[in-house]
């Protein structure tokens, strides 16, 4: 049975860096995190593509996907509320798998979140220049950045303060959408009547590209979920971190059930699948304007900047306390893991100078350094997930056996849905190699996989031949 409460660990696994970092972040911090990281930008981005390749079973997609997402949330809740710690699942890794695994998916999702920073700068400046035409772009990114530099440096409090009220934002834009979009379902919408299940079954069926249409959106839906691990990274610097992973996981399928599945099952009702505006301005614009929304476009830019500007937050300090924690186990350069202030700011900085070095090459090598970055980390989620399984899969036999009363937040169906999660981690791996667009992500990803893995591996042999032998 569950519970938010736990006694305190029996074996010394948190690094000893989580200890000078602060717990800055209240409960109501924690909770809007976790609510508000749901709704990332890949949701209102790009679920247009999804929709077009697949049609109204995207519905079907996002479901699937969601259900694995959420498996892989439980797992790792179940580990982080065992063991809260800044390096979440690379330290959950490193316990069960050895110190290369640790080394493998904590620097992989470090590059992950930086390039992602970028990204999501690059994103919100576009949004901006659209407004205020003749400004330059990479201007606004750098602005972006030393606002968010600023609050990460100062303390984590405003870290917490800045994702509550930009999650709050995102929240409430989310559901004024789901419910006008349940009235126009429902034809008590003023000056809208009911499609009923025209759109669901006109225009080539539920399927209207076949299974290789919902294959597309099964691996476009995959990918719109990323972001949910930073919760149990925050969980660390919270005042009650078990109590908090463990809120988190236990309300993370309503989440994902609401906003996502509910939000693909309004927009592909109200609006053909095959309306060229889902792709060309998105879906929840061209449902806004489908409805006669006035300034749908304007409402739904100031929404996407604002789920931008809350993953650039969150990424510059998700890769800061990645690196940190790295860093106390010994798994990269001394420098990164200096905390002052209860802040990782060297980690914070190094994070944020990545993140806009990505920015300066979408600019100077838009045409080949930039995409191959691109593609280096357009399945490193995946790779994390897998990391995820894998552990809890060791770690839960041996918690077991060790610290029963530890066990906060469970599994479900243990260890047969571990099983299953890692089987449909694998079969999305081959359907990637089946898309020409996915499968040279995959090989990036890879290359760059496989060069961490080596690269852990020494520094894991050379560790331990400067360890004297205890007999």
């Amino acid at each position: 049975m569950s519970r938010t409460s736990a006694p305190p660990p029996t074996e010394a696994a948190a690094p000893a860096a989580d200890s000078a970092l602060t717990h800055g972040l209240k409960q109501r911090h924690l909770s809007m995190i976790a609510l508000g990281g749901v709704i990332g930008a890949g949701l209102f981005v790009g679920s247009g593509a999804g929709i077009a390749a697949a049609g109204p079973s995207i519905v079907v997609a996002y479901a699937v996907s969601g259900l694995l997402v959420m498996f892989v949330m439980r797992m790792l809740g179940e580990m982080s509320a065992a063991n809260p710690a800044s390096g979440s699942f690379s330290v959950h890794a490193e316990r069960a798998i050895g110190p290369w695994a640790g080394f493998t998916a904590g620097w992989a999702f470090w590059v992950l979140l930086c390039v992602a920073v970028g990204l999501e700068g690059i994103g919100a400046a576009q949004i901006v220049t659209g407004w205020l035409p003749g400004t330059p772009e990479w201007a606004w990114v750098a602005l972006f950045m030393v606002i968010f530099l600023g609050t990460n440096l100062a303390a984590v409090k405003n870290f917490g303060e800045f994702e509550f009220w930009f999650a709050a934002l995102k929240v409430v834009a989310i559901t004024l959408f789901l419910v006008l979009g349940v009235l126009a379902i429902l034809g008590v919408l003023p000056g809208t009547d009911s499609p009923g299940t025209s759109n669901l079954t006109g225009d080539g069926g539920f399927m209207p590209n076949g299974s290789e249409g919902l294959i597309i959106g099964l691996l476009a839906s995959v990918f719109a979920y990323g972001g949910l691990e930073t919760v149990t990274i925050a969980a660390a610097e919270s005042e009650n971190p078990v109590q908090g992973v463990a809120k988190a996981v236990r309300t993370a399928m309503w989440r994902i059930a609401v906003f996502y599945i509910g939000s693909m099952a309004v927009i592909v009702t109200l609006v053909p699948w095959d309306d060229p505006k889902v792709t060309e301005v998105g879906p929840f614009y061209a449902m806004l304007d489908h409805l006669g929304i006035g300034g749908a476009a304007e409402i739904m830019n100031v929404v996407i900047l604002v789920a931008l500007l809350s993953a650039m937050n969150a990424n510059i300090y998700g890769s800061s306390r990645m690196a940190c924690s790295l860093v106390a186990r010994g798994q990269g350069p001394k420098v990164l893991g200096k905390i002052s202030s209860g802040v990782p700011r060297n980690a914070v900085l190094v994070s944020s100078v990545f993140g806009f070095l990505c920015v300066l090459l979408s600019y100077w090598r838009p045409d080949d350094v930039f995409p191959w970055l691109l593609n280096m980390i357009g399945a490193v989620i995946l790779v994390v997930w897998i990391f995820i399984a894998v552990s809890q899969l060791i770690l839960r036999r041996r918690m077991e056996r060790e610290a029963p009363d530890r066990l906060v937040v469970r599994m479900w169906l243990f260890p047969t849905l571990t099983i299953v999660a890692l089987a449909a981690m694998a079969g999305i791996f081959v359907l990637m190699l089946r898309q020409p667009d996915t499968r040279d992500q995959l090989l990036a990803t890879g290359a760059l996989t496989a060069v961490l893995i080596v690269t852990g591996l020494i520094r894991q042999k050379r560790a331990e031949r400067r360890t004297p032998a205890v007999d």
